[in-house]
């Protein structure tokens, strides 16, 4: 076995059952839920071992492919370089298609170079807590990719799990350490239902992760969804390098079909391409897996107390039980409640059963109806300068706290409908302001006219603070006329 492996990381997930920690403008994926790291760092760390995990196999993995909303590319570029990693590409999707659409643009990326490697499909929000049991069956499925199927991994049920997709098995395929032809999908069941696939033994969970050859899954989209492929590929062809990013073109991925790896292609297989067949292979896996689709995932990832609560934050306890308690930016009590969910963030509070935490979704449907924020994003935006904090607003005035990191550049702008007053608390400001350029350093301010060009850099070491006081009669973000961007943005 010679070949390379790329890891694929789909990381375009909005994650709103995990409303309000996770929102639009930073998604569960970018969230620590399970120790020190994000769910995206977790996720390229877990393929470290799998090269010493196959030790006598002759094979390299290469740095992984990640397909994120563009919207996100700075935070997942920040985060990667924070870890001190590094990606073989960051692949923007300008607008969300689904996961087949975005294996699609990967393989295209995969085999620019004029390799044709074995791709590792995963979401960038699961938990896998048996890294080597994984490892493991990767190994498995790649044989059985290089073999020309399309791989998916089926999760060992150890319960009667409604809220999953579930794969049948079909025969075993001879020294290939449990793996099974793939019979048949199985969308989500009752319980009653559940509980007869536990015991037949014959059904997994479907895990959404998948292993294939990139030649193999362009051949593959293109007999069963040609308007996907024939999308993807003038998409990928006409599309542009962007500093650490590579742009698809925008009309192009945007007139693409939405589809789902499985319904585009998995459920159509075997399928004739050319003068062959395509199937499909499951390996089982029993890793510890979670994809954390809800709240009551979290509280199983916690280490509860003796009365089975799970909290994090300012929080206090009495006589309360089975109840996870977040709290971000103040003091949480709980009091004699039982099996609840309560998030407290800095503009937004829920408060939830367990057994109705599938329908956080819906709020998060009707803030995105009402046009209210705390459906997009927190109080705290993140930018690939720094981020900014609202500390106060009215009719016509605003207050942000903004944090700019060393060496970082905001956009050279202008505002319409607004002035500001800025006062550094930390740090140093180099400012421009029409065509003055000058230096404020903590305790000293300086004032924006309204329609006058103006520039923050921070040319220090340490973060620069700023308190900025906004003043007119428009305050949001899409004020901005942009005339220089480090950064290649049309909107802060």
């Amino acid at each position: 076995m010679s070949t390379n492996i790329s890891p694929v990381i789909l990381a375009g997930g909005s994650g709103s059952r995990l409303w309000p920690l996770s929102r639009e403008g930073y998604p569960k994926q970018l969230l620590c839920l399970n120790g020190s790291k994000s769910m995206f760092l977790d996720t390229v760390a877990r393929l470290d071992g799998l090269q010493q995990q196959a030790s006598t196999a002759a094979f390299t993995v290469n740095p992984p492919l990640v397909v994120c909303n563009e919207e996100h590319r700075f935070l997942i570029a920040e985060q990667l370089r924070a870890a001190e990693r590094s990606a073989q590409r960051l692949l923007l999707e300008p607008v969300g298609r689904n996961t087949a659409p975005a294996l699609t643009i990967a393989a295209h990326s995969a085999m620019a170079g004029g390799e044709d490697p074995v791709l590792l499909v995963m979401a960038a929000d699961h938990i896998i807590r048996d890294e080597a049991s994984f490892h493991a069956a990767v190994l498995t499925g790649m044989e059985l990719a290089l073999d020309g199927r399309i791989v998916t991994f089926g999760i060992v049920p150890d319960r009667p799990e409604t809220g999953y997709g579930y794969i049948q098995k079909g025969s075993h395929l001879k020294g290939q350490d449990g793996a099974c032809e793939l019979k048949a999908f199985v969308e989500k069941p009752d319980s009653e239902t559940a509980q007869s696939y536990l015991q037949s033994g014959q059904y997994l969970w479907n895990s959404g992760m998948f292993m294939v050859r990139a030649s193999v899954w362009l051949v593959a989209i293109k007999a069963c969804q040609p308007d996907i492929a024939k999308a993807c590929a003038e998409a990928d062809a006409s599309g542009s390098e962007d500093g650490d990013f590579f742009r698809v073109n925008r009309d192009k991925f945007a007139a693409c079909p939405a589809d789902s790896i499985d319904y585009a292609v998995m459920e159509q297989l075997p399928v004739k391409a050319g003068k062959g067949r395509i199937s499909a292979a499951v390996v089982p896996l029993d890793a510890g897996w979670s994809d954390v689709g809800a709240w009551p995932a979290v509280l199983e990832l916690g280490k509860p107390d003796k009365a089975g609560n799970v909290a994090h934050g300012d929080v206090h306890v009495e006589g309360a039980s089975n109840s996870l308690l977040i709290s971000e930016s103040r003091f949480l009590a709980a009091v004699g409640v039982e099996d609840i969910i309560a998030v407290e963030t800095g503009d937004a509070v829920l408060v939830a059963h367990k057994d109705h935490c599938q329908d956080v979704r819906k709020v998060v449907d009707w803030l995105k109806k009402e046009g209210r924020k705390e459906g997009r994003s927190h109080r705290k935006v993140f930018r690939p300068w720094g981020a900014y904090e609202q500390l106060d607003a009215g009719s016509r005035h605003q207050v942000k706290r903004l944090s700019v990191k060393p060496g970082a550049v905001l956009s050279l702008q202008l505002h319409h409908h607004r002035a500001e007053h800025w006062v550094v608390v930390r740090g140093t400001a180099r400012v421009t302001r029409g065509e003055e350029t000058f230096l404020l350093t903590e305790n000293q301010s300086t004032y924006i006219p309204l329609g006058v060009k103006h520039r923050l850099e921070n040319p220090g070491r340490v973060s620069l603070e700023v308190i900025e006081v906004q003043s007119g009669s428009y305050l949001r973000e899409d004020d901005i006329v942009r005339f220089e961007d480090l950064y290649h943005r049309e909107q802060d």
